[in-house]
């Protein structure tokens, strides 16, 4: 449970509603960053529509350099709801989920290749206290992605570090999505029962 209640449908304003529906219809529930964020609406505005410009904008990286940082990054902090949402991206992208089992080892799992090991030792480096990055990390990430692949690196791994840590303050869980058992935000102890007791098993 979060350590401030999401806004729930009924006491939401329209416009809330209305992104709500939105993110239910993409989601199949609504995300409790979204739920809990809804009680400063202006800022719920701010960050949706952030977040949509980053996704249209975020696309000269391979997909899958771009979300093994972001989730390094989740992972790192130790952002729960992060590291589930981030499993479920990966897998709607077709990519590999089976290697982030082995994210504590990426430097020598033979599931990451050279591009991703090299985006997860520079989102360790920017999400150290104080940063570790170096000339040289930036240099080969140049010569790896591209100036613009670069600087899109940096921003994804810095927008992370921002969601993960505002939502662990906020005590921001997982919420099934990386199982397809999602949890609403403003579920009862029995809807969430419920909601168990008829979610598909997982192989």
């Amino acid at each position: 449970m979060a350590r401030i209640a999401g806004v729930a449908p009924q006491d939401a304003n329209p416009l809330v509603k209305l992104a709500y529906k939105f993110a239910q219809r993409r989601y199949g529930v609504v995300p409790e960053p979204f739920a809990v964020s809804a009680h400063h609406p202006k800022l719920f505005f701010a960050a949706a529509v952030a977040e949509l410009a980053d996704e249209k904008a975020a696309t000269v990286l391979p997909s899958n350099v771009r979300e093994i940082a972001v989730y390094r990054v989740a992972w790192t902090v130790g952002c729960s709801w992060c590291v589930d949402f981030g499993a479920m991206l990966q897998r709607l992208d077709g990519l590999d989920i089976e290697r982030l089992r082995d994210i504590a080892d990426y430097r020598t799992s033979p599931h990451y290749s050279d591009d991703e090991r090299a985006a997860i030792a520079f989102a360790d480096a920017m999400t150290a206290t104080p940063t570790t990055v170096t000339d040289e990390q930036v240099s080969e990430l140049v010569a790896r992605f591209g100036t613009a692949g670069a600087v899109e690196l940096a921003h994804e791994i810095g927008l992370e570090n921002q969601r993960a840590r505002t939502y662990s303050a906020l005590g921001i869980t997982d919420q099934g999505f990386s199982t397809d058992a999602c949890r609403v935000p403003w579920a009862t102890d029995a809807d969430v029962s419920a909601a168990a007791a008829v979610a598909p098993v997982q192989d």
